[in-house]
């Protein structure tokens, strides 16, 4: 009993002393965990505060000023920062509402919104929004315009490429009572006689007005009795689509004429029709009859011949008695052979634009500028397609011949702030006179932000007198190489060996002197595109100018020092032989939104093409490219090169017995995203473009509502093209539209 006894007593203290032992490693358990959340706490706040350090020593985006974060929200789109940016914090809350942002909505050109987007913008601030642009929002549904009767403060409204019927117009204009601009189309269908009591009451307070007609009509005009403004545009075809001819008479209800006691300006640009100039000359009719006292521009653009009739010449000859002039642009036909510029009076002109006209440089200095007396008012000029304004008075000139410097020394020194200047479309040929050739003189007008000059003007007199014409090398056939008869091949090297002479010339030297140069064109006097906007097309353009031969790489090289370059053109230089200088553009001008080249080097061949690709690697910015070229081939490596351009929106290419790989286009088009339009007009078969096209809008139907892809096959040897569709670039030099609104 008593071993049994001892025997257990060794036991239980055993088992007391195991959980004795279980509880201490419990507690170290527990205190080693304790011990390592404290390091981790402590280690923690250590690099929290080492980045608070960091953050410190740099910069805070919030912690700028309230004036700088505005500024920097100018350049975000309205619908992001109302939709999107305002929802992220409080502070952008506030600023994203503000009155500067708020104050103008532009949605042209942002083809990412939709209906919905434009309900909720309304929705949320179309109380504050004072001036809105909805310019060409096509894809947008008609019931999208139901939404502007929100905006009751609106002064300001653009509709122009927007579909809307009478009955909607009426509706919305009524509940805008503060509006004083318009922008609108007018359609076929549309009837005044539907427009409400309050709609016209709206009307009669607008004094600028902007209108486009799609159909002849007076429109709106009638009803709008205190013009000040009036900007018209006429697109009436003259067939309808079944084919049946359109008569230029106004339709029934349109026994209203316009009232014009108050205009100051007026301006209207016709495409090709007999249409158009029937309904435009209804409209300057009541001028006619009454010439408003404050009329201070008066402008019409008309392609081609427009006839002066009885009702015109009394127009002009009342304002020669009644009005100062600021801004003129006529027709040709009622200039040449009239004595109209010497009785016509100028009180301080801004814009002149006698395109095409025979205008000597005895008229241009006596009746234009006045003697040479100081114009410094002047701001635009254009002076396309005037053969002889840059020569003296005389029966016996050829086109050909060398101008008269100081006809144009006199411009420059009257006009010396000019910023628009166009020379194109002519033969100005510089004399061998040091110090007196045109690219010298035109270096004196440092404000100049556009500029259009023909190729044989920028040509260097000594350079292409040394230089002996082109003449292909004749070699005899012997019993080693093969000589490839046809097309010359040229060493890589030949550009850099051209760029060094360059750089002495007098083209070199005005792009340097044009630093601030945004919009550039340097096109063939003889050159004829093969889609032109408001021209006949010319199957067959004439040769290229003699003096424009020497015209090549190098000269195109020196366009590079035009860092702030925006808008480039480049017609008809047969001088090019590999593209070299457009790398460098490419390279240095890092702004070109812009491109259209058509008709480089030898005609049978695209000799510039791997200088073309190069050059597309390096333009970030560019959103629009024209390209106009015989036998270009679109392949997979051109496309690759374009896919480089992530902000292209644009493409047009117009290539007579041109090609093009489906799958090259397929492949661009899923990766460039922000393409809203592909025009091709190429030689391929009509079954090929129309399997293409379908492919395209099949594969963009999810993600892109606003696209428009055409291609076009050739048919009898020209290319099938509508309208619209040659419309792809716009040919104004600059935004005349703007100028002549924001004109005091």
């Amino acid at each position: 009993m008593e071993m049994l006894a001892s025997g257990e007593r060794p036991s239980e203290s055993i088992m007391v002393l195991c959980e004795v032992l279980q509880y201490l490693h419990i507690l170290l358990f527990f205190f080693l965990c304790f011990l390592g959340f404290c390091l981790f706490v402590f280690f923690h706040q250590e690099v929290v505060s080492e980045e608070s350090e960091e953050e410190s020593n740099g910069v805070n985006l919030m912690e700028f000023s309230d004036e700088i974060l505005l500024h920097i929200l100018s350049y975000v789109p309205c619908t992001d920062l109302v939709l999107n940016v305002r929802r992220t914090c409080r502070k952008l809350a506030t600023l994203c509402l503000d009155k500067s942002l708020t104050h103008t909505v532009l949605l042209q050109k942002d083809y990412k919104v939709n209906k919905d987007k434009v309900k909720q913008l309304m929705r949320d601030i179309g109380k504050e929004i004072y001036q809105l642009n909805m310019a060409g929002c096509y894809w947008l549904p008609s019931s999208t315009i139901d939404h502007v009767t929100r905006c009751k403060n609106l002064v300001k409204l653009n509709l122009s490429g927007c579909h809307v019927t009478s009955l909607r117009l009426s509706k919305m204009l009524s509940t805008l009572q503060h509006l004083r601009s318009l922008a609108i189309d007018v359609n076929p269908g549309f009837d005044a006689s539907q427009l409400s009591s309050e709609c016209k009451a709206t009307l009669s307070r607008v004094s600028e007005l902007k209108q486009t007609l799609y159909t002849p009509s007076y429109g709106v005009v009638p009803c709008c009795t205190s013009l000040e403004k009036l900007l018209l545009y006429f697109e009436i075809l003259d067939r309808s689509r079944e084919g049946f001819m359109l008569s230029g008479q106004l339709m029934v209800g349109e026994s209203n004429v316009p009232h014009y006691q108050n205009l100051r300006i007026f301006y209207a640009r016709l495409a090709p029709g007999y249409v158009n100039q029937e309904v435009v000359r209804l409209y300057l009719a009541v001028l006619s009859d009454r010439t408003p006292e404050n009329l201070h521009a008066f402008l019409i653009s008309a392609p081609g011949s427009f006839a002066e009739t009885g009702a015109t010449k009394n127009l002009l000859d009342s304002m020669a008695r009644n009005v100062r002039l600021d801004a003129l642009q006529l027709p040709k036909a009622w200039i040449n052979g009239s004595g109209l510029l010497q009785h016509l009076k100028f009180n301080n002109p801004f814009y002149f634009s006698f395109s095409r006209c025979t205008l000597s440089g005895g008229h241009l200095i006596q009746r234009v500028i006045n003697g040479g007396k100081d114009l410094k008012s002047l701001t635009s000029l254009n002076l396309s397609g005037c053969v002889h304004c840059l020569a003296p008075d005389s029966l016996f000139r050829k086109a050909e011949d060398d101008i008269d410097s100081s006809i144009l020394e006199s411009l420059v020194v009257s006009c010396c702030n000019l910023r628009h200047l166009n020379l194109s479309a002519a033969h100005h040929h510089s004399s061998e006179s040091i110090g007196n050739h045109l690219c010298q003189l035109l270096s004196r007008l440092k404000h100049l932000l556009s500029l259009a000059l023909p190729v044989c003007s920028i040509t260097d007199v000594a350079a292409s007198a040394e230089k002996p014409p082109t003449t292909p090398n004749l070699v005899p056939q012997t019993f080693g190489r093969k000589v490839r008869i046809g097309i010359q091949t040229y060493p890589r090297n030949l550009g850099d060996q051209a760029n060094q002479k360059i750089e002495s010339s007098v083209f070199w030297a005005l792009m340097g002197s044009l630093r601030f140069l945004e919009t550039l064109e340097i096109i063939g006097s003889s050159f004829s595109s093969a889609m032109p906007r408001n021209e006949p097309a010319i199957r067959n353009s004439l040769p290229p100018c003699v003096r424009a031969q020497s015209v090549g790489d190098s000269e195109v090289a020196a366009i590079s020092q035009l860092t702030y370059l925006q808008s480039l053109t480049l017609a008809q230089l047969p001088n090019i032989l590999t593209g070299s200088g457009l790398v460098n553009i490419g390279l240095q001008c890092q702004h070109l939104r812009t491109l259209s080249l058509a008709n480089l080097g030898m005609m049978g061949k695209v000799v510039y093409m791997s200088a073309l690709m190069d050059m597309l690697k390096h333009c970030k910015c560019l959103r629009d490219l024209r390209l106009e070229q015989p036998y270009f081939c679109a392949g997979a490596q051109f496309f690759q090169a374009l896919s480089h351009c992530s902000s292209l929106q644009r493409l047009c290419i117009v290539s007579r017995s041109g090609t093009l790989q489906s799958d090259a286009v397929m492949s661009f088009m899923a990766n460039c995203l922000e393409v809203i339009m592909c025009h091709m007009f190429m030689g391929e078969s009509l079954t090929v473009c129309k399997n293409l096209q379908q492919s395209i809008v099949r594969s963009s139907a999810g993600r892109v509502e606003v696209l428009d892809a055409k291609l076009h096959h050739k048919s009898n040897g020209t290319f099938c093209v509508n309208k619209t569709s040659a419309d792809i670039l716009s040919t104004e030099r600059f935004d005349l539209e703007a100028f002549l609104l924001s004109h005091k």
